[in-house]
């Protein structure tokens, strides 16, 4: 009986050791996440503000390259009669040092790059998945929209607002690290390429209305969900997948294979647009708008 005893109490006493073991690596590892997830949010000095104005010098194309750091980033249309390239409000770190650009304009192209400065920022290398998209600072830019644009445009983490209206757009290509992605394209545009993706925040785009020739969208977050809307005159192919969530397509387009739906006239439409919406973990939802 004694000896009975002592084995079920020894028992206990290596679970509890176990226990007391797990404790001791969990509590000094959750201590460092939560000392580095401060670290990654303290920002390093006073937030200051960089004023943004490029004349135009008869650009008529231009490749825009647009960098923001670690900033929530708006990209819009200059206001209607406005001589200018490029004009806006770029914030940044005391301690991070100005924003960097450079423009050229040559024979009607323009080269315009834009990022934020590379010193300090408080920010670490290490980022968690719900503090990813909460960006530092704001850059505001406008682009005039009578130039053919190019646009580049990154975040590292904050969110990215493209409201591409009334634009001339051949081709954009944005992400963020982890923050949420709105794009908004321009109405009558023609053969555009288009990729938005992030880490881990929602993506949407708009289609313009009186979209032709053969267009191109690519979306795609790590686990957000992904939204596409697409308007009702235009053709489209789509490829949808999630990897945990739903995927919900209209359905005026039919399901022909696991994950792709497509218009009836897709192969003989002269406007049309192949979609590619993917996410790991949010869900896909393409509709007609």
């Amino acid at each position: 009986m004694n000896s009975s005893i002592k084995r079920e109490d020894a028992r206990t006493l290596v679970a509890g050791s176990r226990r007391m073991a797990w404790v001791g690596i969990l509590v000094p590892l959750l201590g460092a996440v939560g000392g580095f997830a401060y670290w990654g949010s303290t920002p390093s000095g006073n937030v200051l503000t960089d004023r943004l104005l490029e004349p135009l010098n008869g650009a008529r194309m231009a490749k825009v390259e647009i960098n923001s750091g670690t900033g929530h980033l708006t990209v819009q249309r200059l206001a209607a009669g406005e001589q200018a390239l490029a004009s806006g409000t770029l914030q940044y770190f005391q301690k991070q040092g100005l924003p960097t650009r450079t423009v050229n304009v040559s024979n009607g192209r323009a080269t315009l790059a834009l990022s934020a400065g590379s010193g300090s920022t408080g920010q670490s290398w290490f980022r968690l998945p719900w503090t990813a998209c909460v960006g530092a600072y704001e850059w505001q830019i406008q682009l005039n929209p009578n130039v053919q644009s190019d646009i580049t445009a990154r975040s590292n983490g904050g969110n990215v607002n493209l409201n591409l209206a009334g634009m001339a757009i051949t081709h954009l290509s944005a992400d963020s690290g982890g923050g949420n992605m709105s794009v908004v394209l321009p109405d009558n545009a023609a053969n555009l390429s288009v990729d938005a993706k992030t880490g881990a925040g929602n993506v949407t785009i708009e289609i313009g209305s009186g979209t032709t020739g053969s267009n191109i969208v690519e979306a795609g977050s790590g686990a957000g969900n992904v939204v596409v809307l697409v308007p009702s005159g235009l053709s489209a192919t789509v490829h949808a997948t999630s990897g945990l969530g739903k995927v919900i397509v209209d359905p005026r387009f039919s399901k022909t294979d696991k994950n792709t739906y497509c218009s009836p006239d897709y192969d003989t439409a002269t406007n049309k647009v192949e979609i590619i919406a993917k996410t790991g973990a949010g869900n896909v939802t393409i509709s007609t708008k």
